[in-house]
């Protein structure tokens, strides 16, 4: 059984991921000032959530990635949802990217020239439950078993609703990893990338260097993509280095926008221009990632920046 990326890769070379989605979400007037963050909407606005998928879709993605980051059973019983809730949502989650790629498709005038777009079941780290910070430092009270207790659920839950592929994304330990990845061995027919939140060019946010992460994770048929998400542009290149000198696997990398959170003042500093950051996803690409996209503070006008440098059609706007 083949990843699902290698046709992409096979035709043109690169998979063109989506950009941020709490981003575009709170851009349209969306308050994610909670700690459910963009799963809160997965209650209050599914259809927002649906349409910045589609918009995605036809800013040139080949893959959207579904608002389940940080949505977990645990997370919404906390709010004071049922549990039967709860499994519903972390459900719609994946059905709303579902539908929005159907409904790109069946619009969409570029059949003959464009594969059919993917969906991909985000699978947050631990700490983006606990909304504490940890998901950026990886120090967690919960050892290798204790993770895949926690992940166990929503990683069938989220498989169920039929993804081609999941997501471990922003993940900051190295002991998470091997939790997610035994979690893959028990579902023999999955694929699923693994992508790391990085403290620099060579270390991972808990300190371990991401090479020894990209050989643990090398040898393993079901993972489809190694590499890097939610981390500042600058690391990307040394990053994509240190993995492709221990892998042939694909690499993927969707960094943030390069703005730089300030926590005192509760802003983003800095300026994002999408036709930079389309720049940079060229000499991404030069350096052997395979599949690219955007993190937090990247727009459909990101996204439309990187597939205007790697297909030769430009879809029309949304």
């Amino acid at each position: 059984m083949a990843s699902p990326i290698h046709p992409y890769l096979d035709r043109y070379g690169v998979l063109i991921l989506d950009g941020g989605l709490a981003t575009e979400l709170e851009r349209r007037g969306a308050d994610l000032s909670d700690e459910l963050w963009s799963a809160r909407l997965l209650a209050e606005n599914p259809d927002l959530i649906r349409q910045v998928h589609l918009d995605y879709y036809w800013a040139g993605a080949d893959c959207g990635t579904s608002a389940s980051y940080q949505a977990t059973i645990p997370g919404f019983i906390r709010r004071g949802m049922t549990e039967n809730q709860a499994v519903d949502l972390l459900r719609l989650s994946v059905r709303l990217v579902r539908e929005a790629r159907d409904a790109f498709w069946a619009v969409s005038a570029n059949h003959h020239s464009r594969l059919r777009p993917l969906v991909a079941a985000s699978v947050g780290p631990y700490g983006a439950y606990l909304a504490d910070g940890s998901e950026y430092t990886g120090r967690y009270d919960l050892d290798e078993n204790g993770l895949i207790d926690f992940h166990r659920r929503r990683w069938q839950l989220l498989i169920d609703a039929g993804p081609d592929l999941l997501a471990c994304e922003t993940i900051p330990s190295f002991v998470e990893a091997r939790a997610l990845a035994r979690l893959l061995d028990e579902t023999p027919d999955q694929f699923a990338w693994f992508s790391f939140s990085c403290l620099d060019g060579v270390h991972i946010s808990d300190g371990t260097p991401i090479a020894d992460c990209g050989q643990f994770l090398a040898g393993r048929r079901q993972v489809a993509a190694i590499g890097i998400n939610c981390t500042p542009p600058r690391f990307i290149p040394n990053l994509i280095r240190a993995v492709s000198a221990v892998t042939d696997k694909p690499i993927v990398v969707y960094p943030n926008s390069g703005e730089v959170y300030d926590p005192v003042a509760k802003c983003w500093l800095g300026e994002s221009v999408p036709a930079e950051f389309g720049t940079y996803s060229r000499e991404w690409r030069k350096l052997g990632a395979a599949l690219i996209g955007g993190c937090c503070r990247t727009t459909p006008a990101h996204i439309r920046q990187i597939s205007d440098r790697f297909r030769k059609h430009a879809w029309p706007p949304a």
